[in-house]
């Protein structure tokens, strides 16, 4: 034992020793370190990806995931791992996911977060409406959402009565084409749509007269969009001012009460702006959000965000649109919609 004890305080004292088994000691360590890290990067995982192309706003089905196995090195950080976490969501507007492709954090989103940007971006005051239109009164498919178009008239059917053409309502700008299950027809999509209906913003009188005169197909009035600025075919027809079309309407329905929209809603959200280059606009909610309430607000037709406290800065530095809410348990909403600058834009008629 004492000469055990003699030979290591001999080696200890041979500092070159001590170096060469330390140096081969960190070798070792670094060999080893490097090669977990390389054997864990290499290593293959499964991670889910589509079976078939799955189209923009589509619930994602256990039959459209399947599970591969992938390096971990080759993933990126947004890739999505987990089958749990795709099957029951829904892609995102405008992601079309190729088959075969991986799902990633930015094209798989949740029901509650699927936006519409054409409510988001009705006016302060107006009300939404559902115009009915197909391939050829869109001029083969050439109305696009942001396009501007007036709505014009056609009254008589040029034998019991004379047929009247004239401009109802000018200058509206489109917010959405859709197709017959509701779905956008210009979105990033490899599908070929079908206009059925276009969704656009009008006051509420506009509103009312377009409805009463949509109901009034056995009187022979037919309405039909026109590109904004441009003319349509009278020949054989009297043109008549906007007025007279009023009258025509008017005459042939019964008026219905505006209700008064100075009435305040109390758990509607206020909105405020300071101005300046990097304009700053306060939402002010009632108490109670993320208890009581719910409390979401979208910017420019984005993704829907949630508050739980009173106000909420938002930053513009240029135009663009806020919508605010309050959602109550039983899910009543009280919205509020803005222009940013807060100056409402309306429609006008002739």
């Amino acid at each position: 034992m004492n000469n055990l004890t003699a030979s290591a305080k001999k080696f200890l004292k041979n500092k070159n020793m001590v170096t060469i088994i330390g140096v081969i000691i960190i070798l070792i360590l670094l060999y080893v370190g490097y090669s977990t890290q390389i054997n864990r990067a290499v290593e293959p995982i499964q991670i889910p990806v589509a079976t078939q192309t799955i189209q923009p706003r589509t619930e994602i089905t256990d039959d459209m995931v399947s599970l591969i196995d992938m390096p971990n090195v080759s993933l990126s950080d947004n890739v999505i791992r987990s089958r749990s976490q795709i099957v029951g969501m829904y892609s995102n507007v405008n992601s079309v996911i190729p088959e075969g492709s991986m799902f990633y954090t930015d094209s798989v989103i949740s029901e509650d977060e699927l936006p519409d940007a054409a409510f988001a971006k009705v006016k302060s005051g107006e009300v939404v409406y559902n115009f009915p239109v197909d391939m050829e009164s869109t001029y083969g498919n050439s109305i696009f959402p942001g396009n501007k178009i007036d709505i014009y008239m056609k009254v008589g059917d040029g034998q019991d009565e004379k047929i009247m053409i004239g401009k109802l309502i000018e200058n509206i700008e489109v917010l959405a084409v859709k197709d017959s299950s509701g779905r956008a027809v210009f979105e990033n999509t490899s599908e070929q749509r079908t206009p059925s209906m276009m969704i656009f913003g009008l006051k509420t009188d506009l509103y009312l007269m377009l409805k009463k005169a949509s109901y009034m197909g056995s009187l022979g009035v037919e309405l039909y969009p026109v590109p904004h600025g441009g003319t349509v075919d009278t020949e054989g027809a009297t043109q008549v001012s906007t007025q007279q079309l009023v009258d025509y309407i008017d005459a042939h329905s019964v008026n219905i009460p505006i209700p008064d929209e100075s009435t305040t809603d109390p758990l509607a959200p206020t909105v405020s702006e300071t101005g300046g280059e990097r304009n700053t606009v306060t939402i002010t909610y009632p108490e109670g959000c993320g208890s009581t309430y719910t409390c979401t607000y979208v910017k420019d037709g984005g993704r829907s965000q949630t508050v739980n406290k009173t106000t909420q800065d938002v930053v513009y530095t240029g135009n663009g649109t806020l919508t605010a809410t309050v959602q109550e348990q039983d899910g009543t909403a009280h919205t509020i919609t803005v222009d940013i600058p807060m100056t409402n834009s309306t429609n006008s008629e002739s």
